[in-house]
């Protein structure tokens, strides 16, 4: 019966392993059932405690220096976040050791009402709502749920019923009693659980309110994975569902110009986001040293600069970040850098006392020629055109005729790019963070969605569809993940000249795409609506091609200001006409009619209550009521037989009423 209060967690939650949970919660009720000792059970539910956090979150060895180190760090800083209120930045090892000493309470508290105190109705009422709550008003299926707890819970109040009367003594062959309860018991359960599921069942009378509750929510809070965004993740593997505002800061750094902060790339488009085709693995950087490349110096224009990253203990970034043409890490404490060249992905390994500690980031900023990127070849290595041009079987073709519709005409790589990239804000996608939908379980493609019927999202939604629409035409690309630039500080220390202390948040967490160039290497594109590429760009042009371009630009930027101007007039028409219907169901009633039918329910309600509670109120006053008319009829007849039932109901015996009756016919 437990196991169904966890078996949803893994669709109406964030929580993953559920399976460990499961396990943990099995060995607390064995060990209750099984072990009196109270050290003994304690020492092995600690144990079991201890093991499933080591194997969820620790990489250090078991109970070694380091493990307790990381441990005791992870307690002080959880405490600290609880004495700030600040209980949404709690870190998953925290909030799991709170959840496992929960399942430890919950076992003894099961283990008392079932064992000791042999009750268990109300336990079995409480998980029949409990599911019925899930079904109704989440994601969740509970209808297997509810059979399994329909039999589960039957089968539990029949054994329990003959466990009491083998206490009382009433049953002295226990072996042959046991047979003798337990089938039919099996027999009846069964029955009624087939009579239940394939009887003939009204249709809902109501609504589903799930698809109301995830417009309002904006999803947050169904589904799996991601779908409820706050900063920077690692699990993509769920796009979609709102991204909550948060203004906490995670690093500042001190930059020469407002740049993207890479983190990581993800090559494998599931239909619903994205996952890594190759697991991590993590090298030791030598001095600091990156020698890994996006693109090659060699053809590259690119300008030296160096960076400080200070990150903020409060809302530590686990990973390190960086701008493009990095090539040198450096920091004052003992902190040592891992690179996984797949991904690009950095993390730092440092002391107790080091962590958090800045460090500097020397890099050289590119500087892309179009005329270049427009000469590339598309002669793609093997490797890069197997690993990023992979999409699912499943990918609409609607999908792959749109990405040929939009570069029509264009000529070059660079330039199909560019019309991909520009698609988005030319044709009315709008840019929004709430009120996200998410592809439903089965065969909606998460791209698919967004280009032909939202048309609704934010950057994970714009990046992605470029990305799948540049893999539809053979253009190898992927998806990047980090941070925007953020913005200036208010108070600025005293910096060299042309730098600025920036000041990165959870709102700054971006993704975007990288397009692939054989002779280029990997070139950054900004497809989300309202969003500025930061990489530079140059042409060499003749000052009449230039003032042609200028010209160009300055019309495109006019017909752009145009398209915004009639866009904000038909939203405000819109608004308008939303908020006149809203006043004409408001005059009209609305849905007065479903308050006044929940009104007479919880009237109807209340009065069986006090018609329960005064039960025998009420039948001693219907009981004169008839006497006293039976008195004034004269019914002597009728009123002796009423008064011999009154006493039969009052338990006197056949004696008592004869005597009764003589003493009557003597009056």
């Amino acid at each position: 019966m437990f196991w169904e209060w966890l078996r949803p967690l893994e669709q109406i939650t964030d929580t993953g392993n559920v399976y460990l949970f499961v396990i943990y919660a099995a060995i607390c009720f064995l060990v209750s059932f099984f072990i009196h000792n109270g050290w003994a059970k304690f020492s092995i539910k600690l144990v079991s405690l201890l093991f499933i956090l080591d194997y969820l979150f620790l990489r250090e060895t078991l109970l070694s220096k380091e493990w307790f180190q990381v441990l005791s760090l992870e307690f002080r800083y959880n405490i600290e976040i609880i004495g700030n209120n600040d209980w949404y930045l709690m870190t998953s090892l925290f909030r799991s050791l709170l959840f496992l000493l929960l399942l430890w309470l919950m076992s003894y508290l099961l283990h008392y009402w079932f064992t000791i105190a042999n009750k268990f109705f109300l336990f079995v009422l409480l998980t029949i709502v409990y599911l019925a709550v899930l079904d109704t008003f989440t994601v969740y299926d509970a209808q297997l749920a509810m059979v399994r707890a329909f039999i589960v819970s039957f089968i539990i109040l029949g054994l329990s019923r003959y466990v009491q009367l083998m206490d009382n003594g009433a049953y002295k062959d226990n072996i042959r009693h046991v047979f003798t309860w337990t089938i039919p018991i099996i027999v009846i359960v069964v029955m009624a659980a087939l009579l239940g599921i394939y009887s003939p069942k009204l249709n809902p009378q109501w609504p589903d309110p799930v698809p109301f509750i995830q417009s309002t929510a904006g999803h947050v809070g169904f589904g799996s994975g991601s779908v409820q965004k706050v900063g920077y993740g690692e699990d993509d593997s769920r796009l979609g569902g709102s991204f909550v505002q948060d203004d906490s800061k995670v690093f500042e750094a001190i930059a020469h110009d407002d740049i993207y902060w890479r983190i990581e790339s993800k090559d494998v488009y599931t239909g619903k986001g994205w996952e890594r085709s190759e697991e991590l693995n993590y090298q030791a950087l030598n001095n600091g040293q990156v020698n890994w490349r996006t693109f090659p110096l060699d053809r590259t224009e690119t300008k030296p600069y160096e960076t400080m990253v200070h990150p903020v203990s409060t809302n530590s970034l686990p990973k390190v970040v960086y701008p493009y043409g990095v090539s040198q890490l450096g920091s004052i404490e003992e902190q040592t850098f891992f690179m996984d060249y797949n991904t690009g992905m950095i993390e730092v390994e440092s002391s107790e006392q080091s962590q958090g500690s800045p460090y500097s980031i020397q890099y050289n900023a590119p500087s892309f020629s179009l005329d270049e990127l427009k000469r590339n070849s598309d002669n793609d290595p093997e490797d890069i055109k197997e690993k990023y041009l992979q999409l699912p079987e499943g990918l609409p073709d609607r999908v792959v005729d749109l990405a040929n519709e939009v570069v029509e005409g264009k000529e070059n790589r660079y330039d199909q790019a560019k019309a991909i990239e520009s698609y988005f804000a030319a044709n009315g996608y709008t840019y929004q963070i709430e009120d996200v939908s998410i592809p439903e379980d089965g065969g909606e493609d998460y791209v698919d969605q967004f280009l032909f019927e939202t048309q609704i999202g934010y950057c994970d939604n714009f990046s992605t569809s470029m990305v799948v629409m540049l893999r539809s035409l053979d253009i190898p690309a992927r998806w990047v993940k980090g941070f925007t630039g953020g913005t200036e500080a208010s108070e600025q220390p005293a910096l060299p000249d042309d730098y600025k202390l920036y000041e990165i948040t959870n709102n700054n967490a971006h993704s975007w795409v990288e397009v692939y160039f054989p002779e280029s290497g990997w070139v950054p594109f900004e497809p989300t609506s309202g969003f500025s590429n930061p990489t530079e760009f140059y042409q060499e042009v003749t000052s009449d091609t230039e003032t042609e371009i200028d010209r160009t630009e300055e019309e495109q930027t006019e017909q752009e200001t145009v398209e915004e101007t009639k866009e904000k007039e038909k939203t405000e028409e819109e608004e308008k006409d939303t908020s006149a219907t809203g006043a004409s169901d408001n005059q009209n009633g609305g849905n007065g009619w479903l308050y006044v039918l929940i009104g007479l329910i919880v009237l109807l309600i209340i009065s069986a209550i006090i018609v329960y509670v005064r039960r025998y109120q009420i039948r001693d006053w219907y009981a004169l009521k008839k006497w006293q008319r039976l008195s004034q009829k004269l019914d002597l007849e009728s009123g002796y037989f009423y008064l011999l039932n009154l006493l039969e109901k009052k338990g006197f015996t056949t004696s008592e009423r004869t005597d009764t009756k003589t003493i009557c016919v003597g009056s």
